[in-house]
């Protein structure tokens, strides 16, 4: 972790001496333990963890288990209700993709868990031997001629299809049409096939991370 953050921040012409705070949020737990000793050891900063009881959210969770949602999840909520209107559907692609509502008067109220894309092509190629690894982008036709074009129309145009379906459902459920972001690694390309995505936000996460180290300044 230090070797490549530290080179990054090298890049912009930054130095850890100008790092005085840090904010975490994390569904990992390994990752988490070594994530707070980095930022105790390298940046001489005390994170604040999304989810641990010190760390003040500002946002309503109305759900049937709140300490269940993940602080992912959570955080990309309170960027959404906070940088758009509202009724808000975050769509994530990441290993998981994930679908977060945050309703009218801007409470978390639920979402949707689905297998990534990318976990949907390594399941395939990891359970039969034939089927090669592929990369997700969109094919010309929908009928594949070969086995990679094949592939990447059912994986790719399957999740299209998945995203309008769950998309439609979801709003039904909701009394005002709802502003739809995607974000995530994949989020750009998905957005730029689906007429219903309002918003390609690369840094909602980031930008949640950051409302909520403001809101705890204080507290």
């Amino acid at each position: 972790y230090a070797v490549w953050f530290f080179e990054l921040l090298r890049l912009d012409d930054l130095r850890r001496q100008d790092i005085t705070d840090t904010i975490l949020a994390s569904v990992v737990p390994d990752a988490s333990f070594n994530l707070i000793k980095f930022c105790r050891e390298h940046c001489a900063a005390e994170p604040l963890v999304v989810g641990e009881p010190g760390c003040h959210l500002g946002l309503a969770i109305d759900t049937d288990r709140p300490d269940e949602v993940g602080a992912d999840r959570l955080v990309n909520a309170i960027a959404a209700g906070a940088l758009y209107d509202k009724p808000a559907i975050v769509i994530d692609f990441g290993t998981a993709t994930t679908f977060d509502v945050v309703d009218a008067a801007g409470a978390y109220i639920g979402g949707i868990i689905a297998p990534g894309p990318n976990l949907s092509v390594q399941a395939l190629h990891l359970a039969a031997a034939k089927l090669p690894p592929v990369s997700i982008k969109p094919t010309a036709k929908t009928i594949g001629r070969n086995t990679v074009d094949a592939m990447q129309s059912g994986v790719f145009w399957g999740y299209v299809g998945l995203i309008e379906g769950l998309l439609a459902r979801v709003s039904a459920e909701l009394a005002q049409k709802p502003v739809v972001i995607t974000t995530g690694g994949l989020g750009r390309l998905f957005h730029e096939q689906l007429p219903g995505i309002d918003h390609y936000d690369p840094d909602l996460t980031l930008n949640g991370l950051r409302l909520i180290h403001h809101r705890n300044q204080g507290h």
